[in-house]
């Protein structure tokens, strides 16, 4: 047993003196720690045109898409709020257009007695509803943040990434504006 710790013991001195392990040590402490708090502030990856991932959105099931800007709006603001410098915030959410849904169909051919043939589509119905394929969710046309410490150009650029990090927007389609 002895034998042992003198071992731990000479490998930790080993480790205490070697620069590089420690400062490896420190990025994968910090990267285990901006992952977990990822994780913890349920900040969903980017996607084509929104924040949610695909794990989100088949978890999660919108009425309207009123009630989805809703949720977008909270996670924005939730997230920014935590940003150092920044106070509270007020953020504001525009879509194009709404929830567009492809349908399950098939197609029917039938010949006419004079020979031609005439393909006909329809949409597969279950119990009277309409069978959906996809649900292409609401492109987003702009985002506007009102917080607090939004007029210091740094917090105003943390705020700036951090929405394109989480929300797959143009810059041109951002505006962050200071609160009084």
């Amino acid at each position: 047993m002895t034998e042992i710790k003198r071992k731990v013991a000479e490998l930790l001195n080993k480790i205490k003196k070697n620069k590089n392990f420690q400062v490896f040590t420190a990025i994968f402490i910090c990267l285990v720690a901006c992952g977990i708090y990822l994780c913890v502030a349920g900040l969903p990856i980017k996607s084509q045109s929104t924040s949610l991932t695909k794990d989100d959105k088949n978890e999660l099931n919108f009425s309207s898409s009123m009630e989805y800007v809703s949720y977008l709006e909270n996670k924005l603001e939730s997230v920014i709020t935590n940003v150092k410098g920044v106070g509270e915030a007020n953020i504001f959410i525009t879509l194009e257009k709404g929830f567009e849904y492809v349908y399950v169909t098939e197609e029917e051919s039938s010949t006419t007695s004079n020979g031609t043939t005439v393909n006909k589509t329809n949409v597969v119905m279950l119990n009277g509803q309409p069978v959906v394929q996809e649900e292409i969710y609401p492109r987003i046309k702009g985002i506007v943040v009102v917080a607090q410490g939004a007029g210091n150009v740094a917090i105003k650029m943390n705020i700036l990434s951090l929405i394109q990090t989480v929300i797959d927007v143009e810059n041109s389609k951002i505006n962050i504006l200071e609160s009084i």
